[in-house]
């Protein structure tokens, strides 16, 4: 059964979940659009060609693979996909797909919205943490030397077809991984996420598993409700930070991207970013013990890392300066105030950022 989930906004769409969604695409991208360039992740060619075959029914189909993981988030693969483009007379009635990760929709967003300033695309996310987090909201970006995510635009789909099936070729470790964004929202808004952690055997957590499946379902919900609320990222109300609120943890999580090289998954640094953010904010009084321990706990519940030791916090610092909730000089981070009270921490001193990052750090010898 699809289940249909509305995000509303000057731009609405759906959030399709559910399978063997292909079928979907015409009646998203209708009747005006003539070409659709497929953007793909690269090692899907055969996943991505069962698409390209549902699209050929209506559409003129244009399938171009793109480099695995952050790879393809970078400005001369951006630049490929406008000259392809280019050559293929596309214009503000044609359509862009994305199937793939969440580089692959980051990188496919930007390409549809930056292509004239701004043409329909469709996202078929392909991974859990795609599903519950680059697919919803219209955030697209590239990488730069300086960091994640650091060009960009909001640019909403016509839709998002969350077809689980793309699940089940997925390997462990990326549907581990994916879970580091499924928590955060159980954190951030959503406690319910938490429960179902705690009281399911990770091993139980499968691609078709009824709990996954609510897991996803939550997650996306929690992530429209921040959208909708404060679509641009300018702020919440009554004292909520808005959809900066989606950004808990990613703070230490980029930083550890970058210094890493993208070595380490997403969600595996979120779920690190997150205990360090939640023993920053213990520190600063802002947070109960309780609250702070249980990150590390549902984290490790649900297999992800809760440690870091490829780096020092002088590593990460510079990384962490540059990081996009950052004021001038000053540093803000995403906190809690308790469980689902997320709140804005500016300009914590650099020996509270230090001390907070002892919960993570594995470089420490053994007292």
């Amino acid at each position: 059964m699809t289940k249909t989930l509305h995000v509303g906004g000057a731009s609405p769409y759906d959030v399709l979940i559910g399978r063997d969604l292909a079928g979907s695409l015409a009646g998203i991208l209708g009747e005006k659009v003539e070409r659709v360039a497929l953007l793909y992740a690269g090692e899907l060619g055969e996943q991505a060609d069962r698409v390209a075959e549902a699209l050929a029914k209506d559409y003129d189909v244009h399938a171009f693979g793109l480099p695995s993981g952050e790879a393809a988030k970078t400005y001369d693969i951006a630049v490929q996909c406008w000259e392809a483009l280019g050559e293929l007379g596309f214009t503000r009635s044609d359509a862009v797909v994305t199937f793939g990760g969440g580089a692959t929709t980051d990188l496919g967003g930007f390409v549809a919205a930056t292509w004239l300033r701004g043409v329909r695309v469709v996202h078929i996310p392909t991974t859990l943490l795609a599903m519950v987090d680059a697919a919803v909201g219209g955030k697209t970006g590239i990488n730069t030397g300086a960091g994640k995510n650091l060009v960009g635009a909001f640019h909403e789909p016509a839709g998002v077809l969350v077809d689980l099936d793309t699940l089940e070729t997925l390997p462990r470790d990326e549907f581990v991984a994916g879970l580091g964004e499924v928590v955060k929202c159980g954190f951030i808004a959503d406690p319910e996420i938490l429960r179902l952690i705690e009281t399911t055997d990770a091993e139980s957590l499968t691609p078709d598993s009824p709990v996954t499946e609510e897991l996803i379902e939550r997650a996306i919900r929690v992530k429209i409700e921040v959208v909708v609320a404060d679509l641009r990222e300018t702020g919440g109300t009554d004292g909520h930070p808005g959809r900066e609120a989606l950004n808990y943890g990613h703070t230490l999580a980029h930083a550890i991207e970058k210094h890493t090289g993208y070595a380490i998954r997403h969600g595996e640094a979120v779920a690190i970013g997150c205990i360090y953010v939640a023993e920053l904010a213990r520190l600063a009084g802002r947070l109960d013990d309780e609250t702070a321990a249980r990150h590390a706990a549902v984290f490790a519940r649900a297999g992800l890392p809760t440690g870091f030791g490829g780096a020092s916090f002088d590593d990460l610092i510079g990384a962490m300066r540059v990081d996009k909730k950052a004021r001038g000089s000053q540093l803000r981070f995403l906190v809690l105030d308790g469980l689902a009270k997320p709140s804005i921490l500016a300009g914590p001193s650099e020996d509270l950022l230090r001390e907070a990052f002892k919960a993570v750090d594995r470089n420490e010898a053994p007292a």
